[in-house]
This record gives C-alpha cells, structure tokens and sequence, in this order.
C-alpha cells in the first residue's frame, strides 16, 4: 500500500501497490527502447539524382579526342563543351564547383530501430519500477509520491510551485541555469535543461499547460507514457508524481502502449 498526499503534503488515504512497481529492472532493455523511440523522430534525407549532372560537361579521356586536357597545362576532368572544341569548367565529379555531392544522404538506409510489442511494455514497465527505488532515485520523500487527482486540475504555474514546495522537492528540482551547446552552435544559443520531475496523471485538466514554464518538469498522460520520459536517454531513476486515478490505472495503460 502506498500513502496519497494532498496538495499541502498531507496523508488523506492510500492505494493498492500496481504490478508495475513491482516489476524486474532491466537497464539493457529501456535503453533499447529510449533508443527505440529516437529513432523514430529520425527523419529520412535523401538528394536529387540528378544533383550536379545537368551539364554539358563530359569526360573525354586522356586520347582519342580533338577536345583531349593532354598537353594543354589543365586537369584532365569532365568539363564543360563551350563549342569551337573549347572547354569550360570542369563539373559532375565531387571535387569541383557545382559538382556532385561526395557522399550524399541515401533514402534506402534504415533509420528507424524496431522492438516488439511485449518487449516495449517491459521497458516502460521497468522503468516505471526504477522510479519507486531510492537506489535509482535521489529524493527526500518516501517512493512512490502518490498525489489526489486535484493534482490534475492545477491551472496556474505558481500551484504547481507552492504544491513542489509543499512536498518539500523545492531544493531537489532547482535548475542550475540552462546548459548551453559548446562549439560550432553556440550563436543559436540551444538551452538545454535537466530533466528533473515528471508529472503522470490519468486525465489531463491543466497540469500540463501549468508545468510547461518549470524548466526540467513534464507532464504525460498513462496512455502516452514513453520510455525517454521515464528514463531519460534510457537511464532509469527520474523522480515521478503520480496522480491517484493514474496509480490505480497503470498496468491496466501499459498494456495498450506501443511505438507506432
């Protein structure tokens, strides 16, 4: 059995321990599915066939031709026919201005890393059972933190603050500033921030568009639960905020989840 809080902290019932909780953890097989899931944002690329070709350009050979590169102090390449036997620039090959794109993207490579039905399931699972562990999670209140469903219908982003507060995670979920992109991209300015609470409710009433201003808090429905989610970038042990009905629900949920 598991205690629910209110939204001042305070103990106001319990709930029967979901399956889930109980499940093996298995680190191999959520990073299979956070990877998985990556993949299929991946989106295929692929070139103009004909990219770099549209010219009059052609290769004569070293002999043979009146319009031959041998011994006219240039490159023997494929250029261009500027008629009267004359030839342009040299074109078609990768090297050149205008050419063909050396190694360009193929539309046949596979991107998108396939896992079964079942085997997507567990991985959720597992780590949703990471998340109930102090080994995998760092948190000063005891695990799982099971709230009432009032939880779900928080409009504001200052409730979902005072609510953090009044769990005592204040401290816990404080970002220390966004994590700026070394190197070539630093002029975008990519602002990253740790993933740090994630909010699982049944039915979602507000808590989402309430949270969505914290840096590092999430919010997901039961029947759109994802591994990277649960275990971002497949490492188990993120700190989760049940909602009652979404405890009560979730080996019941995790039966319908797969990746499309």
């Amino acid at each position: 059995m598991y205690n629910i809080l209110d939204l001042k902290g305070a103990v106001k019932g319990s709930v029967q321990r979901p399956a889930a909780f109980g499940e093996s953890i298995r680190p191999e097989i959520i990073l299979r599915a956070a990877v998985a899931e990556q993949t299929m944002k991946l989106q295929p690329q692929g070139h103009f066939l004909l990219a770099g070709m549209q010219t009059s350009a052609k290769y004569y050979g070293a002999m043979g031709s009146y319009r031959t590169g041998r011994h006219m102090g240039i490159a023997i390449r494929p250029r261009q026919k500027l008629g009267g036997g004359r030839q342009g620039d040299v074109r078609r090959i990768p090297s050149a201005v205008k050419g063909k794109r050396a190694h360009p993207h193929m539309i046949e490579k596979t991107l998108v890393e396939r896992i079964n039905k079942k085997e997507y399931q567990k991985a959720v699972a597992s780590a949703i059972a990471a998340t109930a562990l102090k080994d995998y999670v760092k948190a000063s209140k005891d695990l799982p933190i099971v709230l009432s469903d009032d939880v779900q219908a928080l409009k504001k982003t200052k409730d979902v603050i005072r609510l953090i507060e009044a769990l005592g995670l204040g401290a816990q979920l404080e970002n220390d500033g966004p994590r700026i992109k070394r190197g070539i991209r630093r002029s975008a300015v990519q602002r990253r921030y740790k993933r740090t609470a994630l909010f699982i409710v049944k039915s979602d009433n507000g808590i989402s568009r309430a949270a969505r201003n914290i840096p590092g808090v999430d919010v997901c429905r039961t029947d759109s639960l994802k591994v990277n989610l649960l275990a971002p970038g497949g490492r188990p042990g993120r700190l989760v905020i049940w909602s009652e009905s979404a405890a009560k629900s979730i080996d019941e949920d995790i039966t319908k989840l797969h990746l499309e």
